[in-house]
Formats: structure tokens, C-alpha cells, sequence
């Protein structure tokens, strides 16, 4: 039960940003990522909003945060999951291991971008 729900949660997630993304682009141009920064935006906002909610209430079931946190805003966008995880370890007093979080994800992520163009240019 708990696949099939981020099954569906990240299905119906995909085609959102695919569709978010492309209205997007078609009124703004696509010379800067805007669709990409309002979906991590969009999605970053939607998954502290819902999960701030769902602690708060004890009676919610853990099926719509498969369906929505984990399905829904993991096939929207990523970035929201790392954004609320980052937060949180903030939150929770740990500075040092968020703030080796956020930097780590972004400068590793980055190196891991320009070595996948390099291997890709290369095959």
C-alpha cells in the first residue's frame, strides 16, 4: 500500500511540474530556469506547510505523507525534501551537521553535475 501511494503521489507530482514548468516557461522565456525556481519554491513552501500541519495533528494518517510529502512533492521537486531536512536539523540545535548539509548538498551537487557532463560528453 505505502509503494503504490508514492507511486501515485510521484506520478501525478511529475506531470505538475512538467506542466508548471512549461506554463511557466511559455510566459517568461526560458533564458533564466524560472519554472525550476518556482517549483522548488512552490514545493519547499507546500511540504513545511503540510508537515507542520501533520504534526500538529495526531489524527491525520501517515498515508498522506506517503501520498503527498513523500509521492507528490518528491515527483514535484527534490529540492523541497532537502530544504524541510536541512531546516529542521537547524531547528533542532544541530548547526553544524545543517550547515555541512546545505553547503555539502549544494557544492557536492554541483561537482557531481559537472562530472556527469564530463562523462556524458565523453560517451
Amino acid at each position: 500500500m505505502a509503494v503504490l501511494l508514492v507511486a501515485v503521489g510521484g506520478a501525478i507530482g511529475s506531470v505538475a511540474r512538467y506542466l508548471v514548468g512549461g506554463w511557466i516557461a511559455a510566459r517568461f522565456g526560458a533564458s533564466f530556469p524560472y519554472g525550476t525556481l518556482v517549483i522548488n519554491l512552490t514545493a519547499s513552501f507546500a511540504i513545511g506547510l503540510f508537515l507542520a500541519f501533520a504534526e500538529q495533528r495526531a489524527g491525520l494518517s501517515p498515508y498522506w505523507r506517503l501520498l503527498f510529502a513523500i509521492g507528490f512533492l518528491g515527483g514535484y521537486s527534490t529540492f523541497s525534501s532537502y530544504e524541510y531536512e536541512a531546516v529542521r536539523l537547524l531547528q533542532d540545535g544541530e548547526l553544524l551537521l545543517g550547515s555541512v548539509y546545505l553547503a555539502g548538498s549544494m557544492v557536492a551537487g554541483a561537482i557531481a553535475t559537472i562530472g556527469g557532463i564530463a562523462v556524458g560528453s565523453l560517451i
